[in-house]
């Protein structure tokens, strides 16, 4: 008899900071958060890993071309929504970057802003996340009670 396992989520993510600056996009007709901050980012998907997948969606949100090597995990973060996710945050040191929103329809705006004043309307999430970052705290618990 095959047993159902239960199946978590998992999304890579990408803190961009160059200058004391963070990149975020602001999500746009997606149905999730709208209206609303967050970091270039997406979801592994079957027979994918999670740094091929990471890349392959910041290439896609971005358009930056980044390789598994490039990346560097900083914080992971155990989260409680509508269902149960693992969010793997990671950060680049790779040079010359120019990103570029490569998905208006996602996204109605990309900038630059201060890490240390992030929007008001920033996902709560990520907002956690960046927090937790700065203050080298590599794992964290969102939206358990």
């Amino acid at each position: 008899m095959k047993i159902d396992r239960f199946k978590m989520i998992a999304s890579g993510y990408l803190l961009l900071i160059r200058n004391g600056k963070i990149l975020l996009l602001r999500r746009f007709q997606t149905g999730y958060e709208d209206g609303k901050y967050s970091v270039p980012a997406g979801h592994v998907e079957d027979n994918e890993s999670l740094l091929h997948s990471t890349c392959r969606e910041i290439c896609e949100e971005v358009g930056l071309v980044l390789k598994p090597k490039d990346l560097k995990l900083v914080h992971v973060m155990h989260r409680k929504s509508n269902d149960i996710r693992m969010d793997f945050f990671f950060t680049t040191d790779k040079k010359g970057l120019v990103p570029k929103n490569t998905e208006p329809h996602k996204a109605d705006d990309l900038r630059w802003f201060f890490i240390s004043k992030l929007p008001t309307n920033t996902i709560p999430y990520i907002r956690a996340a960046i927090n937790k970052y700065r203050k080298k705290i590599f794992y964290s618990e969102f939206g358990w009670k």
